[in-house]
């Protein structure tokens, strides 16, 4: 079972067996303006760089203060770029109305050719971003919520809506978690992609990696294992504990200047 993706994502593919490297934005602040988004999205793809995945948030605690909305972003990113993957890292879907974000995650696939992937998770009240608006804040009550809109996504993109996807069987999906939970790994499986957050190192990666391995036993579909590491820290340790994806992170206050100045200096 393999994606379908447009030839420029293919083009973009690192020689088997190497990690894929990414930046990991917030969109706060600095980097609230989607033009600038853009441009750095343009930046990265002239330069190598794999993907460009973004925080989504409603609001953010101090000194944050402004936040942008992520997927107005990711479309101005997608218009603006041939080759980078792209998402959200991630969205709580207890939060979304699956139905919109069906019809949001289609026309976003068909608008980048074929190269979103969706990052999801339970979500967060660290931030006081759900029952301030209504939003579920009991986590069992969110996983619920998250494990129906994961099944209900899928039955809109195998047809229930039109039109379809670009990327078949479907849109990838990266599940998030925090270590040390293990429930989210049990859900990641089933899908595309584990986001382990909050790892102590590379060790604790590997360890993850074979409990995926055996819960996946006889499974040769593809699967991702992404992580996100400061700017200027080796990504090989990660790469050889069973990364696929490293991603380049810049904490909830970005400065622009210094993102542009990794995203230059190429993936390393």
């Amino acid at each position: 079972m393999g994606f379908v993706q447009s030839d420029a994502s293919r083009e973009g593919a690192r020689e088997s067996g190497s990690a894929r490297r990414g930046l990991f934005l917030a969109p706060f602040d600095e980097l609230v303006d989607p033009r600038v988004l853009a441009d750095l999205g343009t930046r990265a793809e002239t330069q190598g760089w794999d993907g460009l995945f973004l925080w989504d948030h409603m609001v953010y605690r101090a000194p944050v203060r402004a936040v942008a909305d992520p997927w107005v972003a990711l479309s101005a990113i997608a218009s603006a770029t041939n080759r980078l993957r792209l998402g959200p890292m991630v969205t709580p879907v207890s939060r979304r109305r699956v139905h919109k974000l069906a019809r949001e995650t289609v026309t976003l696939d068909h608008l980048s050719g074929g190269r979103l992937i969706l990052g999801v998770g339970l979500g967060s009240e660290r931030n006081n971003e759900l029952g301030p608006f209504g939003e579920e804040v009991d986590p069992r009550e969110r996983a619920r919520l998250l494990d129906h809109g994961l099944n209900r996504l899928g039955e809109f993109w195998a047809g229930e809506f039109e039109p379809l996807p670009v990327q078949q069987p479907r849109i990838p999906i990266w599940v998030a978690t925090r270590w040390p939970h293990r429930r989210p790994i049990r859900r990641a499986v089933r899908w595309d992609g584990l986001f382990p957050i909050d790892l102590p190192g590379p060790e604790q990666l590997a360890e993850l990696e074979d409990e995926i391995s055996q819960a996946r036993a006889g499974r040769d579909d593809p699967f991702d294992l992404v992580v996100d590491i400061p700017p200027g820290a080796d990504g090989a340790p990660w790469e050889a504990a069973g990364a696929t994806w490293v991603l380049t992170g810049f904490g909830s206050q970005p400065r622009e200047a210094e993102v542009r100045e990794v995203i230059e200096a190429g993936p390393q």
